[in-house]
């Protein structure tokens, strides 16, 4: 696919400085990139490649001033970083939405429906009474079930699983081998020592321009008509696990391997790092953000903070607890020096009165 420089300062509403008629086919680093392509410059430790680049056209802040010749073209953004940002987005969103048609062997309930423009991949499974908007696209090997609703411009990356009665909304990526709509962990002890399982019969709710990464698992809530919902927006990583009638807020990104327990509730825009643990039935506030591995077992209710550790605390107060934890060795020892030094000195005489009595 080729772009005319003109489109692509359409695009980011920027301004084009030589030939906007060349054509572009593919984004490259600046120091790597030929003929053809397109580059950034937003770091100033990357000027110098600016004058040596073979690349047919570079976006640069619009204040920029060259202090020798380039050879390239320019266009001219307000922050050329977010813009090449943008112009990868479109990029991807062109390539990933290429593919229509249907592959066989694939099955596709006669009572589920499903919009133009869609692609259903080889070994895909689509069961009962789904409704699939448009240019959705079901790679090879995704299993949707009964009564699934999904909005337009979907992406289902292979080996996907859908649950039962799962409702996704419109312009969401879910990567490969992820499972929506499992089973919460939910198992009642018996008097016997065994467990009795407890039937989970909600579903889960996706909404808009949300994306999961890979091998990460939703489960569907405890109770039927409740939802483990992932609101607007939400950016998922790999490997993380939500439980059972959890709230993700809108805007919240999560990194790989974090876990939320049951039923907590977690607010807009907050930030979670890698292998971070919240509890269950905990309410965590809007923006707050959690350092990587950090625990939390109890709730956080003032909006914006920020914490680390286990249990996790202010993370100016955790950097400075840490001062005196690598500390410690060096204490241990000196209080060995100083014990050892009060058990050789001669012991003071204490003499206690008697009173007269013997």
């Amino acid at each position: 696919m080729e772009f005319t420089l003109n489109q692509i300062a359409q695009i980011l509403h920027g301004e084009v400085r030589g030939d906007g008629n060349q054509q572009i086919n593919m984004l490259a680093k600046i120091q790597d990139a030929k003929r053809g392509q397109i580059a950034f410059l937003a770091n100033p430790k990357y000027e110098q490649y600016l004058y040596t680049t073979q690349a047919s056209a570079v976006i640069v802040h619009k204040d920029f001033q060259p202090k020798k010749e380039i050879q390239s073209a320019l266009i001219l953004v307000d922050d050329p970083y977010s813009s090449f940002t943008v112009l990868m987005e479109q990029y991807h969103k062109m390539i990933s939405f290429q593919k229509s048609g249907v592959e066989q062997p694939s099955y596709f309930s006669e009572s589920s429906t499903i919009g133009k423009d869609a692609y259903r991949g080889a070994f895909s499974y689509v069961g009962n009474n789904s409704r699939i908007g448009d240019n959705v696209k079901i790679y090879p090997q995704v299993f949707i079930g009964d009564n699934v609703t999904i909005g337009d411009n979907v992406i289902l990356h292979p080996n996907v699983k859908i649950y039962s009665r799962t409702r996704i909304g419109n312009n969401c990526v879910i990567h490969a081998g992820t499972v929506i709509g499992s089973d919460g962990f939910g198992f009642a002890p018996q008097e016997d020592g065994t467990y009795k399982s407890i039937p989970q019969m909600g579903n889960v709710v996706i909404e808009d321009d949300v994306t999961i990464g890979a091998n990460t698992v939703v489960d569907c809530a405890t109770l039927q008509g409740d939802s483990t919902i992932i609101r607007r927006g939400v950016k998922m990583d790999n490997l993380i696990q939500i439980a059972h009638n959890v709230e993700v807020g809108k805007n919240t990104v999560i990194a790989a391997q974090a876990g939320i327990s049951g039923s907590s509730k977690v607010g807009d825009n907050c930030m979670i790092a890698g292998q971070v643990g919240i509890a269950g039935h905990l309410v965590i506030a809007n923006q707050t953000s959690l350092g990587a591995q950090s625990g939390v077992s109890k709730s956080i209710t003032d909006e914006g903070q920020r914490m680390l550790g286990y249990p996790a605390i202010d993370i100016k107060d955790y950097f400075r607890s840490y001062a005196v934890y690598k500390k410690l060795p060096d204490i241990a020892h000196r209080l060995r020096d100083l014990e050892k030094l009060v058990g050789t000195s001669s012991p003071h005489t204490v003499e206690t009165p008697d009173n007269g009595q013997k």
